[in-house]
């Protein structure tokens, strides 16, 4: 990838994200998939991807205030610490059966988005409380400030369970959306799963190709 490429991506992702009516962050979610739809391969998304796919996902972590994931992606996927200083990952969990021991957690970028009913110790890792036996990701949302003030955009990563809960609460602003020129068979999931039938209008903000046929859309909420 020569240096044009990636000033070119940089231009393409490094765009407004306005401040919502309600006051709420910017949500965008990032996802690659399949041409048949699954968002995995053997369980986890990096099989699916290319470099020009890791650029676009470093350049939005990079721009966002901080990044939301889900506890499954973050043990398939082995995340450790951000590499923009300073910058923090809630990770979403019902149960709050998290191991505190990687470095993501040890590094203290990382936190724990969780019910009330979730047994976490507080004392060894930061924690937003919503909802009592099963996480209200909206009330979480606006949270958030209380944790990290001025934050206008959240980099959400997946898991489908986390992005259907994002659906549902009204919250995907923006969709940053790889397709792999790959056909993969298999039972992987969708890139949401449990979200309600919803219709949400989204219009493209721009469309790109890379010499490998991987196709890089960006979506927002109509």
């Amino acid at each position: 990838m020569d240096r044009s490429t990636v000033t070119q991506i940089l231009q393409a992702y490094e765009t407004e994200r306005p401040t919502l009516p309600e006051g709420r962050p910017w949500i965008g979610v990032c996802m690659i998939a399949s041409l048949d739809g699954s968002v995995v391969v053997s369980g986890a998304s990096g099989a699916l991807g290319n470099p020009t796919d890791q650029h676009i996902l470093g350049t939005l972590r990079r721009l966002a205030d901080l990044i939301i994931v889900g506890a499954g992606t973050v043990r398939a996927e082995g995340y450790g610490p951000p590499k923009k200083a300073g910058q923090r990952i809630g990770v979403v969990t019902n149960s709050g059966a998290i191991d505190l021991e990687t470095e993501l957690f040890q590094s203290g970028a990382g936190f724990l988005v969780a019910p009330e009913s979730a047994s976490i110790d507080e004392r060894l890792v930061d924690v937003i409380r919503a909802g009592e036996t099963s996480l209200d990701l909206e009330a979480a949302i606006a949270l958030i400030p209380e944790l990290i003030p001025n934050a206008q955009f959240i980099h959400a990563e997946g898991g489908p369970v986390l992005n259907a809960s994002l659906l549902r609460a009204g919250f995907v602003d923006e969709l940053n959306l790889t397709l792999s020129p790959r056909l993969v068979g298999g039972s992987g999931a969708r890139m949401t799963v449990g979200a309600p039938d919803v219709n949400q209008a989204m219009d493209l903000a721009h469309l790109l190709v890379d010499d490998d046929g991987f196709v890089f859309s960006r979506w927002v909420r109509r």
